[in-house]
């Protein structure tokens, strides 16, 4: 066995040259030709390419070929610091996370980890500015969550950062100030409850205050084509959802005025094909405002959903919320998706009712033994999103 194997997670920075440099310095230092060590390159793809995987598309082929072109890079950078010593160090190079769907810096370090785990390395280096894709950068949390995961050494390459820092204020644009505008006058007159002169121009001078005031920091990006027609498949949405409210309402009054109160709840588990914090939110959210169902936990897009009756359970894993947010979110064309049920990505878990020493699954959660005949979701992907 090598004297060391050390892994560097790539991501395409400015700091990222000098950490592999500094990657091979540790390696040579304590190996020989004899016995060589290795540098293990991974690439963690963004949350893109699992999504555009997911979806059935051909694939995040821009995603691939950058990340096969940063691996490449990595081996000729290795060759260019190891000179003569080439001999003495190996590389391997791997695209990991690309059947995941990545949501937090935990995850991006439960992917890292397991591959470590998986090779054998018995150190981690780090890239100062490592940023995979999943949000801005967050070596420190990161950090911390791998230290926890490994026991094996994780540390920074001592290389010097580049100093970004981003202007506190974005730059003014007439869309940005005018949809601001507009909000703050609708906001105000629904405040005032009704529409005469004075309140349209006291709405109006209202909204002009907090349209030069907050105008180039309210906004995170400016308003684009998408806006309207999102807000337009929001006017589709909410009756959708409100109707839906009103039918599970009339379920769960219909099993508790039965005599024989025939509830069945249950823990699920599900993993919807939503992505980004907002779709994954309103998805959360509308569960639980629908009677009988409560999102009790989410992580990444998987969600541990409380189920009253059978029905309920049923209609949740028929996938009619999640192709209404996917139509919200993402367009018509996004509603042409399997069910979760047909898709696999269900799992009935331990019933609140059963005894507590029963065995309970990898991800944390309780196991049902008792409900060997339903649908389960992939042991791969439960090891990767484990809630």
């Amino acid at each position: 066995m090598a004297d060391s194997r050390v892994l560097v997670p790539l991501s395409d920075s400015s700091t990222v040259r000098a950490t592999v440099a500094h990657a091979v310095e540790r390696v040579l230092a304590e190996s020989t030709v004899a016995d060589p060590g290795t540098v293990r390159f991974v690439y963690v793809h963004p949350e893109e390419a699992a999504v555009s995987a997911y979806d059935g598309d051909v694939g995040d082929e821009e995603g691939v070929s950058r990340a096969e072109a940063l691996l490449n890079r990595a081996e000729v950078w290795v060759e260019e610091d190891a000179g003569e010593e080439i001999d003495a160090v190996s590389v391997e190079t791997a695209q990991v996370g690309d059947d995941e769907y990545l949501f937090s810096p935990g995850d991006v370090a439960q992917v890292i980890a397991r591959d470590a785990v998986s090779t054998d390395i018995d150190r981690v280096i780090l890239d100062p500015e490592y940023t995979p894709g999943v949000g801005g950068p967050f070596l420190r949390p990161f950090t911390s969550e791998l230290e926890t995961m490994l026991a094996i050494p994780v540390e920074e390459a001592p290389v010097t950062r580049s100093t970004i820092r981003g202007p506190l204020i974005d730059r003014f644009t007439p869309t940005r100030a005018g949809v601001l505008f507009g909000l703050s006058f609708l906001f105000y007159q629904v405040l005032g409850g009704s529409i005469y002169w004075f309140d349209i121009v006291t709405g109006a001078m209202s909204a002009t205050v907090v349209t030069v005031a907050l105008s180039r920091v309210s906004l995170t990006r400016t308003p684009d084509l998408q806006s309207p027609v999102r807000l337009l498949r929001a006017v589709i949405f909410v009756p959708y959802l409100l109707a839906e409210i009103v039918k599970s309402n009339l379920l769960v009054a219909a099993v508790i005025l039965h005599p024989r109160l025939p509830i069945d709840p249950r823990l699920t588990r599900i993993r919807p094909a939503v992505h980004g914090s907002m779709p994954v939110t309103t998805l959360a959210n509308s569960i639980t405002l629908t009677p009988g169902t409560l999102t009790v936990r989410v992580h990444g897009r998987t969600m541990i959903v409380h189920t009253l009756v059978e029905d309920a359970r049923e209609g949740l894993f028929d996938g009619g919320l999640e192709r209404a947010v996917r139509f919200l979110f993402y367009g018509r064309r996004a509603m042409r998706i399997e069910s979760l049920r047909d898709r696999g990505e269900t799992e009935i878990l331990q019933s609140p009712e059963s005894e507590p020493e029963t065995a309970m699954t990898d991800g944390g959660e309780p196991d049902d033994p008792d409900s060997p005949d339903e649908p389960a979701a992939d042991a791969a992907d439960e090891g990767g999103d484990s809630s």
